[in-house]
């Protein structure tokens, strides 16, 4: 039998977990100033976009209205607008980063519906290959990330740095 390694968990494992009390999981990184330890790729004026660091699959990453919301309608216009501009910027990084070959992109409302972090929306974008869903996951548990969060996220950040887009 071969070992899967996965060594960035360990921090995870190791780590203090404290309670969320009223600020989730997202209001928390966007009031931190430590990007690289919380795989901040972007920042803009209403939204920032982060790698997940629990991935479905390499280079899944997440677009985060700074303000938390449970609902779109609570989402003003430049909010929503910044939203989807900045999803369309990450989906177009993960292509020239990673090269896949379609990508996933959704939101999850709720609990039931398969929200993580239920009090604060976020958009996820999952890049897909062909032959991405193996065994790992269904009979071990396992997604495999064939690399390090740290470096992905490098390699985006400094795409993302460089991409200009029309503003809004």
């Amino acid at each position: 039998m071969e070992s899967l390694h996965a060594p960035w968990r360990i921090d995870y494992i190791l780590g203090p977990k404290s309670p969320m009390g009223d600020q989730s999981l997202f209001t928390r990184i966007a009031q931190s100033s430590d990007d690289e330890a919380n795989y901040v790729l972007f920042r803009g004026r209403t939204c920032y976009a982060l790698l997940n660091a629990y991935p479905y699959n390499g280079g899944h990453l997440m677009v985060v209205p700074y303000r938390q919301t449970s609902e779109w309608n609570d989402l003003n216009d430049q909010e929503l607008l910044e939203l989807m501009h900045l999803v369309r910027r990450c989906q177009n990084a993960l292509r020239e980063v990673m090269r896949p070959q379609g990508f996933n992109i959704g939101v999850n409302l709720g609990r039931v519906a398969g929200a993580g972090v239920v009090e604060h929306l976020h958009v996820h974008v999952v890049p897909r290959w062909d032959g991405d869903v193996n065994f790992m996951p269904l009979i071990a548990g396992t997604s495999v990330v064939p690399e390090a969060l740290k470096e992905t996220a490098a390699k985006l950040r400094r795409v993302m740095e460089i991409t200009t887009e029309k503003p809004y």
